[in-house]
């Protein structure tokens, strides 16, 4: 009798569990997509009322056993249906969601990242207030427990295939998601880019999702034109930036010295060699970079403002791609990792170094993001530095890895 009821326990938990897995990989799907605001927000309320819905629609149609009205034979009807959703829950359950999940905690950091260290800051300490600012999410600033303030300056070094000799020690500041929309406060934003300024890169490279609002375009000049680079700094949109006068937002960009590159690709000269240099905002920008012009032999840096286009990377001989837009989850709950992921291939590449040849892909967690939260998942600002060292084993573990407080 008890056995039974455990049994029965485990396969409602289980059904549960795999109705908010199955919403939670639709979503993310949802979100990478070029859709309209307005669709991608009542799909997003669609999918909050569907979670408690689905733990009532077992327990009304199925009650606490749910194997006692299972059939899925055809004559069943409404049983039939009811009865293969629930063997999809309970597939994702029992078998795609921990699966998934142990692969991600045996995965090791590629043999390309070398060096992983990363300073915390307390940003409101430093300033002596909590930098809340303005708009409807100020109070999830003061949630407990809540990182929203709490910058990891990092420092990676990558061993980059094709790295020319003369680049070797090249560095890379690498921004994202500044979501400049009031909360934050715009005096948050100029204490990390002041703190920035401390070691001055070669290149800054921002990967969009600068502005999230209708008024804080000018916000742009004060904050981001406190950087300082040694030879270019250069930008491409997101999503965000796509709803609100992206025109707007690439005039200021360039007003403070960053070179916009939009879906296109130039050419540089680094040290004596060439860097082709390509932008890559698309969905939400059309069309793709076009690339059949571009010489074959330079060594080739693209932004692109999410990981989805690492497939279009890999295709077009991309080196290193560098990217954002997922910010790691912003909630990451400990050995799980991160659950909501606007990504079609949701929670893959959420942040961190990944190798995949010829492409090797850095994607940063980002300063901010529409909604103020972050909880085992601090906001991030990275300096890559280059080195010219041939890879021997791509799936070896990194050699040296530091990092302050780990994130899971």
């Amino acid at each position: 009798m008890l056995g039974s009821f455990f049994i029965a326990a485990l396969l409602f938990l289980g059904a549960c569990i795999g109705h908010g897995a199955w919403l939670t990989v639709t979503l993310n799907w949802f979100y990478s997509k070029p859709w309209p605001r307005p669709l991608l927000h009542n799909l997003k309320i669609l999918h909050a009322v569907l979670l408690p819905v689905g733990p009532i629609a077992f327990w009304l149609l199925g009650g606490f056993d749910l194997t006692a009205n299972w059939s899925m034979h055809p004559s069943a009807g409404w049983r039939s249906l009811f009865s293969a959703y629930l063997l999809a829950c309970w597939i994702m359950a029992f078998g795609l969601f921990p699966l998934m999940t142990l692969l991600r905690n045996l995965r090791h950091a590629p043999s390309a990242l070398l060096r992983d260290r990363a300073e915390t800051v307390d940003i409101a300490e430093r300033l002596g207030f909590k930098p809340a600012g303005t708009g409807k999410y100020r109070p999830v600033c003061h949630w407990p427990g809540n990182e929203v303030f709490q910058v990891d300056f990092s420092e990676r070094t990558l061993a980059v295939p094709r790295l020319p000799l003369a680049w070797d020690g090249l560095t890379i500041l690498h921004l994202t998601d500044l979501h400049l929309r009031g909360c934050p406060d715009r005096k948050f934003f100029q204490q990390v880019m002041d703190l920035c300024r401390d070691e001055e890169p070669d290149f800054v490279a921002l990967t969009g999702d600068v502005v999230d609002s209708k008024k804080h375009h000018r916000w742009v000049v004060p904050v981001l034109g406190r950087l300082r680079w040694r030879v270019a700094a250069y930008a491409v949109l997101g999503n965000h930036d796509s709803w609100f006068e992206p025109k707007l937002t690439r005039r200021r960009l360039q007003r403070v010295g960053f070179r916009v590159l939009e879906n296109r690709w130039e050419q540089i000269d680094v040290r004596g060699e060439p860097l082709v240099i390509v932008g890559h905002e698309g969905p939400w920008f059309q069309p793709a970079p076009d690339l059949s012009n571009c010489p074959p032999e330079p060594f080739r840096l693209c932004l692109s403002h999410t990981p989805d286009n690492l497939p279009w990377g890999r295709q077009h001989g991309i080196d290193l791609m560098l990217a954002g837009h997922v910010h790691g989850g912003q909630v990451r709950i400990p050995l799980f990792g991160s659950v909501f992921c606007p990504s079609r291939f949701s929670r893959r590449y959420d942040c961190g170094t990944f190798h995949e040849p010829p492409t090797l892909m850095h994607v940063s967690r980002g300063l901010s993001g529409q909604q103020p939260i972050r909880y085992n998942c601090r906001p991030e600002v990275t300096r890559l530095v280059l080195r010219a060292i041939p890879l021997v084993n791509a799936d070896a573990p990194a050699r040296v890895k530091e990092q302050a407080m780990p994130l899971h």
